[in-house]
């Protein structure tokens, strides 16, 4: 765990996942990554390096933090997560699956005529799916909706919005942060997968958004940047979150993440946000995927 984390999070020891917590996480985030892989295959085209950059912080979400059960996805008072970047749902379908929100035989033919699941995720069609997103910039909008009607019927959830840092060029996501700081939703948690790359090339060059930190401090919110891909720092990150209950702002934890993650020539190729794989080069990622599990 980093210095900052234990400097910015009171008891920050508490917060901290042990050896077998992180290994199982590890396998989780490996299984979101080979999954991905097989369902894009199905497909024959979708968002490989997206999902890569967020499989940890989906491991952490799904398999620690967050507050939801088994086989009921419309449970009342269940965390809400909304998924800014929803051409990553590819990654998000496998988890549902294994929650008993959908039959895993339905992600056999993910995309395929008549199947519920798509390259975006459908509220109405997909259960476990609490906004349907696709256009980019709505999510946190929505997020802030859902954390005030929570307050409103007394329902002590947490609402966690993931977003793209490409997302960050969006006008309607900083109304939405300035909505939320000043109506105290204490129950928000914004995650931005800092990947550094969206489909028209590096963020920064299409169009800066640094100083990001500090941009979404002068909104209002408390600000934390971690490793996206530490398991130990993101998951005792996210339990802090999810258990400070006495906070007066809402959270924003920015993730410094590597897009492609876990696949040598993804990470190097911001192409990849969008593409097929050969079957040669398949298998090469599914191996490079299951060499890095500890």
């Amino acid at each position: 765990m980093s210095a900052e984390i234990k400097n910015l999070i009171p008891d920050a020891a508490l917060f901290r996942p042990n050896a077998d917590e992180v290994k199982r996480l590890r396998e989780k985030a490996q299984f979101i990554r080979l999954e991905t892989i097989r369902l894009i295959e199905i497909a024959k085209v979708g968002h490989y390096s997206s999902v890569f950059s967020a499989a940890e912080i989906f491991a952490a979400l799904y398999y620690d933090v967050m507050n939801i059960r088994q086989r009921e996805p419309d449970w009342p008072r269940r965390d809400r997560f909304l998924m800014g970047k929803g051409h990553a749902a590819v990654g998000l379908f496998p988890i549902l699956a294994e929650y008993g929100y959908i039959a895993k035989e339905t992600l056999d033919n993910y995309t395929r005529l008549g199947n519920p699941l798509g390259d975006h995720p459908d509220m109405r069609k997909v259960p476990g799916i609490d906004f349907s997103s696709g256009s980019i910039g709505h999510a946190l909008s929505a997020g802030v909706g859902m954390a005030l009607g929570n307050r409103m019927s007394e329902i002590d959830a947490n609402v966690f919005v993931m977003l793209g840092d490409g997302e960050m060029q969006e006008g309607q996501v900083w109304e939405a942060a300035i909505s939320a700081a000043h109506h105290k939703l204490s129950r928000l948690v914004a995650i931005v997968d800092r990947n550094g790359y969206q489909l028209d090339g590096s963020v920064d060059d299409v169009m800066g958004i640094e100083p990001l930190a500090d941009k979404w401090r002068a909104f209002g919110w408390e600000t934390h940047e971690i490793d996206g891909h530490d398991l130990v720092e993101l998951t005792a990150t996210l339990r802090w979150a999810q258990s400070n209950t006495t906070r007066a702002r809402p959270i924003c934890i920015i993730a410094r993440t590597l897009k492609g993650k876990g696949v040598g020539f993804m990470e190097s190729e911001p192409g990849w946000h969008l593409g097929y794989l050969h079957p040669s080069d398949a298998e090469r990622a599914v191996e490079e995927i299951k060499s890095k599990v500890i």
